[in-house]
């Protein structure tokens, strides 16, 4: 069933989203060479307690994963793009490592993702971290009243074709408000002007993700994370956003900074 939020229940999920914004953004300053996946794991785990807020994550049993998920984060390296297990592994330096979180706040969730190059950048993974960023802000701009699902799906296809890149449509964006996964599946190629009809009130987690030569996948031995079928390396991103009146309303930002305050 696709539930239609208020806007005071968009505003609690607001809440929720600035905070998942706030914990990528410290798991982004502290990624460096060096750095063990399973102390920022255990990093966020401390945010999310002192926040009082729970994870989406934390045994979560769907049915394509295996077992119930032990962990609050995605940490995904390299070829792998979605459901990274954190384990024993040290970042090294030209890693792009991929950051996937979900927390609930108060009852109402968000969720958002994250790639970063860790040390040295080579050009050609900041080239498909900034398609999978330019595909988010076109899904964005198409989520608008009136227009419809097929929309969002089409502008993440156009992008990811522009560069080049193939599309894989098993995994996509969602519904998302009460729980991290609400009805409708957002793939990340579609038709134009197919699909729901888009209303206010209508929350989405929007996330492309692209390999960079191939739309097959793999899954690890852990029964979690999902790899590039080719070894290929890989990026996503994403955010939660509200359907609005006024347009596409994008609950996973952080808030800009303060100004500073006038000189006495």
């Amino acid at each position: 069933m696709i539930e239609l939020k208020t806007p005071a229940e968009i505003e609690r999920m607001r809440v929720a989203g600035r905070f998942v914004a706030e914990v990528l953004s410290e798991v982004g300053r502290l990624a460096d060479v060096g750095v063990n996946l399973l102390d920022l794991e255990h990093h966020v785990r401390g945010m999310i307690k002192q926040r009082g807020a729970e994870s989406c994550y934390w045994d979560y049993a769907p049915s394509f994963g295996k077992g119930p998920f032990r962990n609050v984060i995605c940490l995904s390296v390299n070829d792998a793009v979605l459901h990274g297990l954190p384990h024993d592994y040290t970042l090294r330096d030209g890693d792009v490592l991929t950051a996937d979180l979900a927390v609930s706040i108060d009852g109402w969730a968000a969720d958002s993702a994250r790639t970063i190059v860790v040390g040295t950048a080579a050009e050609e993974d900041l080239r498909i971290i900034r398609a999978t960023e330019e595909a988010l802000a076109a899904a964005i701009e198409m989520a608008r009243p009136g227009n419809r699902l097929g929309d969002i799906s089409a502008a993440i296809g156009a992008v990811a074709r522009d560069y080049g890149y193939p599309v894989n449509t098993e995994f996509g964006g969602h519904g998302i408000g009460r729980t991290m996964h609400e009805d409708l599946h957002v793939p990340n190629q579609g038709r134009a002007g197919r699909g729901l009809k888009l209303r206010p009130g209508l929350t989405l987690a929007l996330e492309p993700w692209f390999a960079r030569t191939t739309d097959r996948i793999v899954y690890d031995p852990d029964g979690w994370t999902i790899r590039s079928a080719d070894g290929s390396r890989t990026a996503h991103s994403e955010h939660t956003v509200a359907i609005t009146e006024d347009g596409p309303l994008v609950l996973t930002q952080c808030p800009p900074p303060d100004p500073d305050p006038a000189p006495a």
